[in-house]
């Protein structure tokens, strides 16, 4: 019992100094946080209240609308949090990475999964919705990236549905703040053991081409590599 008790006040500052770094963060981008925060935290504890002292029950009420102030303000700050960090991350190389990583269960993503040498890249999600491709960077120039990969998606897994979305504020492309939304928005077709296999199909030809032999040493003046040879990641 007692190393439960000390790991559980090791990890209460760990959580505060936390909240405390993420209000911070979120303070930069929104300046009002502050003044948001303490209003939805009033006016609900203060409803309550009043309700309180009209049906005779100002403890009661009162201590419930304390506790709901507290969740309210927890639920706002955790939206204004997010809105700031989307904010913040908006336009920034590997943003679109950042928040596959976080979309959640059922969803294995790989990172970069193509690449040209103006720094535009797709991430590859494979989940109950098939193949996703993700791409960031200039639409002009991810479009050949994406189709080069969805050419490449239906060699390897013809039966599996494949989806592209770029990543903008443009017209036809998907904002940060809704890429997981838009994920998680498109219809399962895939059971958990096809989400499976697809996923080993996928590894087995990374590994396939990670293991080929490369030439050692420098490249010979003029030589050219073949068309469809592998391409820079």
């Amino acid at each position: 019992m007692a190393r439960k008790d000390t790991a559980a006040d090791a990890a209460n500052p760990g959580r505060l100094k936390q909240i405390a770094l993420t209000y911070k963060m979120t303070r930069r981008a929104d300046k009002k946080i502050g003044l948001v925060l303490a209003a939805v935290g009033i006016v609900t504890f203060g409803v309550f209240l009043a309700i309180g002292f009209l049906i005779g029950h100002p403890i009661y009420l009162g201590i419930l609308g304390l506790l709901l102030a507290f969740l309210a303000t927890a639920i706002v700050f955790g939206r204004r949090a997010e809105r700031a960090a989307f904010g913040q991350m908006e336009g920034q190389p590997g943003a679109a990475a950042a928040v596959l990583d976080n979309i959640g269960r059922g969803w294995t993503t790989t990172p970069a999964v193509a690449m040209n040498r103006s720094q535009d890249v797709v991430h590859r999600a494979v989940g109950k919705a098939g193949i996703v491709l993700v791409a960031e960077g200039n639409p002009n120039r991810v479009k050949s990236l994406l189709a080069a990969e969805k050419k490449k998606m239906n060699r390897i897994v013809a039966d599996v549905p494949v989806h592209d979305l770029i990543v903008g504020t443009g017209e036809g492309q998907v904002g940060l703040k809704k890429l997981r939304t838009t994920m998680l928005k498109l219809p399962r077709v895939l059971t958990g053991p096809q989400v499976t296999a697809t996923n080993d199909r996928l590894k087995a030809m990374g590994d396939l081409m990670s293991n080929m032999p490369l030439p050692k040493g420098p490249m010979p003046k003029g030589m050219k590599l073949p068309k469809g040879g592998p391409k820079a990641r």
